[in-house]
């Protein structure tokens, strides 16, 4: 819980009654590598936010083949936030990539939490404006950079997430194949 209230207080200054109702309406769970926090067509009902580890977020084409959206790792949220913000079925899964420790909170208590405490409201315009800036800038470098050029942005904004994630979600979030993705590191190594 640290972890997230350090964040906030990082943001707007949090009240001792503030702090305790978010704690009051989050749970911190752990959760083992592969397992789904979302699967594709249940309503969902949470977001969450990751203590450690690393969770993603993908969906899956007619083909079966799955286009990884988001990697979520120390400090950052993740959901379907499609489905939580419509109010349909989730049209992504989300699961862990290694072991994880989350907090669960339900988007009802969080949404709510704006009404109590009208501060907590910067803190989660804040989020969404990074959120949306971070979709922008991914949704720009897949039209405008190359596949070496999006490689090394990755490298950059998940240092060391190769040490755990398979290839082919790295190449699902790249939008390359597993073959173009072996190609570049090597060209990369031989540099």
């Amino acid at each position: 819980m640290e972890e997230l209230i350090n964040k906030i207080k990082g943001s707007i200054t949090l009240s001792a009654e503030a702090e305790e109702h978010i704690s009051s309406i989050s749970k911190v769970k752990a959760i083992s590598k592969g397992e789904l926090l979302i699967g594709h067509g249940q309503m969902v009902k949470n977001t969450y936010f990751v203590i450690d580890g690393c969770l993603r977020s993908y969906g899956i084409d007619k083909n079966d083949k799955e286009h990884t959206l988001q990697f979520a790792i120390k400090g950052w949220w993740i959901s379907d936030f499609i489905a939580v913000y419509t109010n349909e079925p989730a049209t992504l899964n989300v699961e862990a990539i290694k072991d994880s420790y989350i907090i669960a909170f339900n988007t009802k208590d969080l949404d709510e939490i704006h009404s109590l405490f009208p501060e907590f409201e910067v803190f989660q315009r804040k989020n969404l404006e990074r959120h949306v800036v971070s979709l922008h800038k991914r949704i720009m470098n897949q039209l405008k950079l190359t596949a070496h050029e999006r490689y090394n942005v990755f490298l950059k904004q998940y240092p060391e997430i190769e040490q755990f994630t398979p290839n082919y979600h790295i190449a699902s979030y790249l939008g390359i194949t597993q073959e173009s993705l072996s190609r570049i590191r090597a060209e990369q190594l031989n540099k």
